[in-house]
């Protein structure tokens, strides 16, 4: 048996952990004979519940679980991490203005920050879940300078994997069937579904979305807006955020990044922009195409981008560096 990995998830009381925390006890993500020390870190008045949910997992008897330790401190809680998933965040608030938002966000991502910075290996991957997901991790990142600024990504699979479903759902057939589907930019309703490269299995044969969808019309219209609203539509409909698909897409994201893409197939990853080949601004986590070997991910290059494409990449490229800007002048504060 392989040495146990330290495991990190934030907000680790909360209804996404809720639905993530036996995903990831069981071998779902970091493999079936990989060993787990999962650490739970929540504010302090959230510790009873904590205690609840360390019961539960003890109870269901996971043969990978070596512990599970529940925390509200830093210290204990970043040390000697292998992987961190960053869930816990402020939500918005009725009447709160998104710039309270950011501000209240940035001080909570520098301290943890910082908490990578000085007790967690430098080898480690951040999966940052909390919104505003992008810039959460940017803030991170830049808080934690020796721990390499690839070892950081925010999630826009659950983006990703909706949009493979409502394709394969307007085609009757399964999503597995979808591959190569993009998000690009912002975790939030700017971002991009863009299916310009995305394969379609249709009886066995390979064709692009829009010959297998045969609905240009919806490809740009209503398909990009559902996907942007979605989690809006499940807040109207369930009065709670998504949580267990958000908590499946967390668990692709973290599996990909320990195991990889499969050859010739890449996924949607929110990664450092610097060096990209698509004339997004550098110094953003923005989404990209990505595909990954070896823990490293790679934005794949040279896709052909339309004007239409285009013009949805810089908008939400726009909101990004609006975002970084007002939340880097709350970083000195």
């Amino acid at each position: 048996m392989a040495e146990p990995i330290r495991v990190l998830i934030t907000g680790a009381a909360g209804q996404i952990a809720y639905s993530l925390l036996y995903s990831i006890a069981k071998g779902d993500v970091f493999g079936k004979d990989q060993p787990l020390i999962m650490v739970l870190l929540d504010i302090t008045p959230m510790l009873p519940v904590l205690d609840g949910v360390v019961m539960e997992l003890q109870d269901c008897a996971l043969p990978l679980l070596r512990e599970a330790i529940p925390t509200d401190k830093e210290d204990v809680a970043f040390k000697d991490l292998d992987a961190a998933i960053l869930v816990g965040s402020m939500p918005r608030r009725d009447g709160m203005e998104r710039k309270d938002l950011l501000k209240a966000n940035v001080a909570i991502f520098k301290a943890q920050g910082v908490a990578l910075e000085k007790y967690a290996k430098k080898t480690i991957k951040v999966l940052v879940v909390g919104n505003p997901a992008n810039t959460n991790c940017l803030i991170a990142a830049k808080s934690a300078p020796s721990i390499p600024k690839e070892n950081f990504s925010c999630l826009t699979r659950l983006d990703h994997n909706r949009a493979c479903s409502q394709v394969a759902m307007h085609c009757g057939i399964s999503a597995s069937s979808v591959k190569n589907v993009i998000i690009w930019g912002n975790h939030s309703s700017t971002q991009y579904p863009d299916v310009h490269h995305c394969m379609v299995n249709v009886q066995g044969k390979d064709v692009t979305a829009f010959d297998a969808v045969k609905d240009d019309a919806w490809l740009k219209g209503e398909f990009i807006s559902t996907v942007q609203q979605r989690g809006a539509a499940v807040i109207k409909a369930r009065k709670l955020s998504s949580a267990m698909s958000a908590a499946k897409a967390i668990c692709d994201h973290m599996r990909d990044i320990w195991t990889g893409t499969p050859e010739g197939e890449f996924i949607s990853m929110g990664v450092y922009s610097n060096g990209n080949c698509y004339g997004v601004p550098e110094d953003l986590i923005y989404s990209f195409p990505v595909a990954i070997k070896d823990k490293t991910w790679k934005i794949v290059d040279g896709l052909a981008i339309n004007d239409f494409s285009r013009a949805k990449m810089d908008e939400t490229a726009a909101e990004l560096v609006e975002e970084r800007d007002t939340a880097v002048s709350f970083l000195g504060v």
